[in-house]
């Protein structure tokens, strides 16, 4: 099967929260990556998201101690939609 990863960089302007994380997140730059899957058997390229990452720098700076989380991206959008709306 063929698969894709794209990656953007997104900002929030204001601290923000997500499922499965303790604390809100402060403002600033994050990475987010899209893995999606190539849909076999149709006359055009199709795919289909199979996940969505988000990379947390560590509290301390180190680039060495970032950590990754699985999120919906559905949230994620709804986030950023919520940050934009209260800036």
């Amino acid at each position: 099967m063929t698969s894709r990863t794209t990656s953007k960089t997104i900002t929030f302007k204001r601290p923000f929260a997500l499922k499965g994380l303790d604390d809100a997140l402060p403002a600033g730059d994050y990475i987010v990556d899209t893995d999606e899957d190539l849909i076999q058997g149709i006359s055009f390229n199709a795919y289909r998201r199979v996940s969505t990452i988000i990379y947390l720098p560590d509290i301390s700076g180190n680039p060495l101690l970032s950590r990754s989380l699985t999120i919906d991206p559905n949230e994620l959008d709804a986030a950023l939609k919520q940050d934009t709306e209260t800036t």
